[in-house]
């Protein structure tokens, strides 16, 4: 026996005679959709160079996570004339900024009616507004002024301690690793270098070793959905992510208390949030004795977040510049011979005691290596901005409203100097070619105006002493192999084999 629903078939008629009927106008409603995203891409192209068919809605996407350093090639390759050129992702209109004059204009204009950072695609949902790139006018210059006396040269001194420690500690464990005859990758090893330092150097003794562990493995959380598809679903990398910097700065705010607490009693700062507590309480102190209101404070979880922005810029960059280093040195054995005779004279390892601040100042030569690397390969090759407002770029063209605009500093750093594609730590160290100063415009990888960054200093001294430990304790031999150099985005670039290499204690020849 045979059972049919009643109306089924019926109803199934009427489906496909609806998807008949319907099926030319979809067609048409596509045909034009498709058609005016061509006028509308064309139309804010204007006279830029760039592709001028884009695939609907991908735009150039695929190429881009294929092979972002050809991308980003291409790029620059396109707008060498003009300084600028033009492309689409992921229904977004893009305008790449090759010129140095032209990325300084978008530097000097991060304003509500110019341009906004961005930092990252999804970077407010993951980082939150009040992270310190989405300030602006008043408010930001008030912060920046509050960040300040974390970076004073009694501050910075203070880290150094910190970052050394921390330093010694981890190439030891590197070289605990050398028993093996296979060469070991570096780049896990420097990140986790750096997110210990950042703790020490940030948050110091508040941070208890269960805390360090919660940290440690939320950071990885955060990690994993930087990179993922921006899903804000239950159980996504990047719900994961976002939840976990919350529980990331709820920890860092449980260490601004516990700082005030010890900077109440008249401790000596021991870390960066005790530098900043020392200061504020002094302002409240100043305040009080004038007879005027206090200034008005973050509360402790704004600090805190505070806190994660300044451990987040100085993570991946920092072990970007870490790994490239490893990598020019092992390819300059002359530069590594310099660094490390100019080392031996101020300090030996078998001395026992730290590198002090006046050692670091004296040691020139190893600091122009350590900007070198930096301008040689900028951790940070592009620095987003979205446009709030049409801004009139040049006198030919005006950025439209919503653009995303990427000033590339990496082309920057390729523009002016002598033999820029030369790796070359004398052009920082010559006084009389002194291109630090006559190129200083070009060398961006640490940003400009409002926004440039506050912790170049501290970034530039942790580079220094890594260098400088790094090549007094180990012997080192990269693991050559095809293509190890090339760059790879990460998303801050590094070497494509993530700084492979051979490592041994260093055994210093007789003299």
């Amino acid at each position: 026996m045979e059972y049919s629903w009643p109306g089924l078939y019926d109803a199934g008629d009427a489906v496909r005679r609806a998807a008949s009927l319907s099926g030319p106008y979809l067609l048409c409603a596509l045909a034009f959709w498709f058609l005016w995203e061509q006028l509308s891409y064309l139309r804010k192209k204007g006279p830029l160079p760039g592709p001028l068919f884009v695939v609907p809605f991908l735009g150039s996407a695929l190429p881009m996570i294929l092979n972002p350093t050809g991308f980003w090639s291409r790029q620059a390759a396109v707008a060498r004339d003009l300084g600028v050129s033009a492309n689409f992702l992921v229904g977004r209109f893009i305008v790449f900024v090759r010129s140095t004059e032209l990325s300084h204009k978008v530097f000097a204009n991060v304003r509500p009616d110019a341009f906004h950072l961005v930092g990252h695609p999804f970077g407010k949902k993951l980082f939150g507004e009040h992270n310190l790139i989405y300030m602006f006018d008043q408010k930001h210059k008030d912060l920046r002024r509050r960040i300040a006396p974390n970076f004073t040269p009694r501050a910075l001194s203070t880290y150094i301690d910190i970052q050394q420690r921390v330093i010694v500690a981890h190439i030891r464990k590197w070289l605990a690793l050398s028993d093996s005859p296979k060469p070991v990758p570096l780049r896990i090893l420097c990140r986790d270098l750096n997110l210990e330092t950042s703790q020490t150097v940030f948050a110091g003794p508040y941070l208890t070793p269960a805390a360090r562990e919660q940290f440690n493995r939320d950071y990885n959380l955060f990690n994993v959905g930087l990179m993922a598809i921006p899903f804000d679903l239950p159980g996504s990398a990047f719900r994961n992510a976002r939840l976990a910097v919350s529980r990331l700065a709820q920890t860092l705010s449980g260490t601004v208390a516990l700082s005030k607490s010890s900077m109440r009693s008249g401790a000596e700062p021991t870390c960066l949030i005790d530098f900043w507590m020392q200061d504020s309480l002094r302002e409240n102190a100043e305040a009080e004795a004038a007879g005027k209101p206090p200034p008005q404070e973050s509360s402790d979880i704004e600090i805190g977040g505070h806190l994660f922005d300044f451990l987040f810029a100085a993570q991946d960059a920092s072990t970007s510049s870490l790994l490239w280093a490893v990598a020019v040195l092992d390819a300059h054995p002359e530069v590594l011979a310099r660094v490390r005779a100019e080392v031996s004279a101020l300090w030996s390892p078998e001395s026992g005691l730290p590198i002090t601040a006046e050692q670091i100042r004296k040691m020139r030569y190893t600091e122009a290596v350590a900007r070198e690397v930096v301008r040689y390969r900028p951790p940070a090759t592009m620095v987003p901005h979205i446009a709030s407002e049409p801004f009139q770029l040049t006198e030919w063209y005006t950025v439209p409203k919503g653009a995303i605009v990427f000033p590339s500093v990496f082309e920057s750093s390729f523009q002016g100097f002598t033999e820029p594609e030369r790796f070359d730590p004398e052009r920082f160290f010559s006084e009389e070619r002194a291109e630090d100063r006559v190129y200083k415009r070009n060398f961006l990888a640490f940003g400009a105006g409002a926004h440039q960054c506050v912790g170049q200093r501290y970034a530039i001294n942790h580079l220094l002493l890594f260098i400088a430990l790094f090549v007094s304790l180990a012997d080192f031999k990269r693991h050559r192999t095809d293509g190890c150099d090339d760059i790879a985005y990460v998303p801050t670039i590094v070497p494509r084999d993530d700084c492979t290499i051979y490592l041994a204690p260093r055994r210093v020849p007789p003299s």
